[in-house]
């Protein structure tokens, strides 16, 4: 009978775990800025290549560059052959993980940019001392993800929930309210050459307020404490120490909720 390998122990195990392994890998940059050769990357065998984007935009205060609008090449170069081939990674690619298939020297990663252009925002709602901000994006960025961008630009620690992005035309006397998935640069592409249309950010109103909740029908216990508040004023009268025809005098009683209880009344005094 043959043996069975030995199953590794719980702390090998998560000694060996992606997100545990880690390594260096160095990126070519200069798309970001002509003086950027490179830099060098402390990250897992987990990280995917989106997280790698954001880390560099990062880095070097990028907070207004769109993360779409990048994305990781790998050249792998074969000695033999004398032959090299980029790689397009997916943003869900480990990049770490693929250099370590590799002999060392013979990968090399690439920040490349995508097709984009620039689009210009209305953003008053936003910060009140801005009028406009233009931002260079993907053509796959949507209407939401240009929101949480111009938040982070900001600093703002709002949702993208309280804000949307509009398409305004004052000539044509237009407006839409993009859906968050709309792709604002394919929107404005569609724009005849010389229109005024442009975007425009605006608070969503309040959610409207909930209505009030009914009343539960009174229980026999809260009538009869009712009936007991009611008696409460011919409780009070007969406490009251009766005094001789002669000798009338107006005794101070508080208020009573209903006057039928009094023989008369005069300034909140009672009179008997």
């Amino acid at each position: 009978m043959a043996a069975q390998a030995p199953v590794p122990a719980p702390r090998m195990r998560l000694a060996f775990h992606p997100h545990n392994i880690h390594t260096t890998i160095k990126v070519y940059a200069r798309c970001l800025r002509p003086d950027i050769e490179y830099k060098t990357l402390s990250v897992t065998w987990g990280t995917r290549a989106k997280e790698v984007v954001a880390t560099l935009l990062g880095k070097f205060r990028m907070r207004h560059r769109d993360p779409r609008l990048f994305y990781l090449s790998m050249e792998v170069r074969v000695r033999a052959a004398g032959l090299r081939t980029t790689l397009v990674l997916d943003d869900d690619a480990r990049p770490a993980a693929l250099q370590a298939c590799h002999p060392k020297g013979y990968s090399k990663f690439s920040l490349q940019m995508r097709p984009g252009g620039l689009v210009k925002i209305y953003d008053s709602a936003l910060m009140s001392s801005s009028k406009y901000k233009c931002l260079l994006t993907s053509e796959r960025t949507t209407a939401d993800e240009l929101l949480a961008i111009l938040l982070h630009c900001y600093d703002s620690t709002e949702g993208v929930e309280r804000f949307s992005l509009y398409e305004v035309c004052p000539s044509q006397e237009y407006e839409r309210k993009l859906h968050p998935d709309d792709l604002p640069l394919m929107v404005q592409r569609a724009w005849p050459q010389d229109s005024d249309c442009h975007f425009r950010v605006r608070r969503n109103p309040r959610a409207p307020p909930l209505p009030p909740r009914a009343l539960p029908p009174p229980s026999p216990s809260s009538s009869e404490s009712t009936q007991d508040d009611d008696d409460e004023p011919s409780r009070a009268l007969s406490a009251l120490s009766l005094e001789s025809e002669g000798d009338k005098r107006y005794s101070p009683v508080y208020k009573f909720p209903s006057i039928s209880y009094c023989r008369e009344t005069k300034n909140d005094y009672l009179y008997i």
